[in-house]
């Protein structure tokens, strides 16, 4: 299943490619940055990437595959529809903590756009239905809806500055269970996406070692 995807994502990654070799080379050189970061701060954090399908659930998938990992959700309610579908309510019943930082047609992010207007109920109504029914990609408010949701940290590795972005349900305090997902801005050249990250196996763990000592 994992290679198929890799397959998928790299065939819609060749149809997708710029034409021009430099951006295609500059393309290429910040993926494998991008890699190398992720890949250093997991080995501190001691995860590992787990494939989320690059299909625009991936936020969702990934935080469902978290809950489950972290006995929150059990197994067969541990899918992005359970997941889209507390984000999209959350966000719905708290509009005050989220319509200003949702993007609106007709406020300054519209096109010629003077004013920096919000949402009409009715815009906000029908966000809140594409999150929960359609593949539309999930982002920043969403993990903030999913936190709080669930109670949970969600932190956020990336290759950027800073390495891990935390969302939290409320103010800063121990917390017993943290998801940890992670962002790919050049993941297979398909643009933005999001994995799991789960615990290292002992084998790979080994790996890691061997692979260390003979680089």
């Amino acid at each position: 299943m994992k290679r198929g995807r890799q397959k998928k994502a790299a065939a819609l990654a060749q149809n997708n490619a710029p034409i021009d070799p430099e951006a295609d080379a500059r393309l290429e050189r910040e993926a494998k940055e991008e890699e190398v970061s992720i890949k250093e701060t997991c080995d501190k954090l001691g995860v590992q990437i787990y494939e989320i399908a690059p299909d625009g659930h991936c936020l969702f998938s990934a935080v469902a595959d978290q809950l489950a990992l972290l006995h929150v959700l059990p197994p067969n309610q541990a899918n992005y529809v359970t997941v889209r579908a507390a984000a999209s309510n959350f966000i719905y019943t708290h509009p005050d903590d989220f319509l200003p930082f949702l993007p609106s047609a007709f406020g300054e992010d519209g096109v010629g756009a003077t004013s920096a207007g919000l949402m009409t109920p009715q815009q906000f109504e029908q966000y809140c239905m594409t999150i929960k029914d359609t593949g539309a990609w999930g982002g920043e408010p969403e993990i903030l809806a999913l936190s709080r949701v669930y109670n949970i940290p969600i932190h956020v590795v990336q290759g950027g500055i800073p390495r891990i972005v935390e969302h939290n349900p409320g103010p800063p305090r121990p917390f017993s269970k943290v998801i940890r997902i992670s962002f790919h801005r050049r993941m297979y050249g398909l643009g933005e996406h999001y994995n799991s990250l789960r615990p290292k196996t002992t084998i790979s763990q080994m790996a890691d070692k061997i692979h260390s000592a003979f680089s």
